[in-house]
């Protein structure tokens, strides 16, 4: 019932879904009578495999997580995180409040073993190849035991994910420079050095998407930021290419011409491909969609909820860091 656009735009993102993946269930979780609606105009009320969960409440984008933990029992996103916790559902995926989704997957799922905090991570395109980048937005002032956690996290769902056998980390700095950066990232910097992962050092904001890096660690202030900027740059492109394309004639007719290329760069910039930010650390997979976002974006939230089901992230992640607290220091 979240995000900008609600289930008119989620119900037909989850139809989609069913039709790609044959083996696929889904429990659509909101108030029924909106949901069947929707369903009954895309003809899919007869699919097994579409199940329809009433909840009366709703989490409005507003509202405070605190408030929200005490007071929303019965929300969809409270019910299906509890789905995700009594095992009736693998993996949640919401567009709505992130703040109250994030509070709501720790009070119910809990962290894993060795995690302090959950931390959003998402896939960022770039020129030799994709890159995770954590945190986007959950811890504004993390120490660096937790930028640490936040590397051991990334580096496994990347592993997992883009089946990278030994992904390079980094922490994103003013500076690619030692002596650049706080105290924090400093420490960080020190503690995964000494680590048994594949740091490779700092790197500054213009190689987020280089693609050289496998994962950029950073606090969540500096990863929002990013975040959002990127998409400000993407959307900024797409105007003004589009502008001078129709300013004339013979843009018009050019564009014609480019049209296969353009559509080529549109698929690698598109940030709908990218939706789907993951919330890492949880005894569960919760998968945060953009707020903004249309069916395609959400059905790309989707599919990484798929990936992450099948690769077992939470497991492959709590063995990892059970592995390096049992290994201790590299030599």
């Amino acid at each position: 019932m979240g995000g900008d656009h609600g289930p008119a735009e989620i119900v037909p993102a989850a139809l989609h879904a069913l039709q790609v993946h044959p083996d696929l269930e889904l429990i659509l979780i909101g108030q029924e009578p909106v949901i069947r609606k929707l369903m009954r105009a895309s003809g899919a009320l007869s699919d097994a495999r579409l199940a329809v969960m009433h909840a009366p409440e709703v989490v409005e984008m507003h509202e405070l997580p605190s408030a929200v933990l005490r007071t929303k029992k019965l929300s969809s996103m409270r019910l299906a995180i509890e789905l995700v916790k009594d095992g009736k559902a693998q993996a949640c995926v919401s567009a709505g409040n992130t703040g109250a989704l994030m509070a709501l997957a720790r009070y119910i799922l809990k962290m894993l073993p060795g995690v302090d905090r959950p931390a959003i991570c998402t896939t960022m395109p770039g020129i030799h190849g994709e890159t995770h980048l954590l945190d986007l937005g959950a811890n504004v002032n993390p120490n660096s035991e937790q930028l640490f956690q936040f590397a051991v996290m990334g580096s496994e769902l990347t592993s997992a994910v883009l089946n990278v056998p030994d992904p390079k980390v980094a922490l994103l700095n003013i500076g690619a420079e030692e002596i650049k950066g706080n105290d924090m990232v400093k420490q960080a910097a020190l503690l995964l050095a000494a680590s048994h992962l594949n740091y490779v050092g700092f790197v500054e904001g213009n190689d987020i998407f280089t693609g050289k890096v496998d994962v950029i660690v950073c606090d969540g202030f500096t990863g929002n930021i990013a975040l959002k900027a990127s998409e400000g740059v993407a959307e900024f492109l797409r105007h003004h290419t589009r502008t001078e394309f129709e300013r004339s004639l013979y843009g018009r007719f050019a564009a014609l011409l480019c049209t296969p290329i353009l559509r080529a760069i549109r698929r690698k910039i598109d940030p709908r491909s990218y939706n789907g930010a993951s919330l890492l650390g949880l005894r569960g997979i919760v998968v945060k969609s953009h707020g903004g976002a249309d069916r395609v974006s959400f059905a790309s939230a989707i599919e990484e909820a798929i990936l992450e089901v099948q690769k077992n992230v939470p497991d492959r992640i709590s063995s990892r860091l059970e592995a390096i607290l049992t290994q201790g220091p590299a030599a």
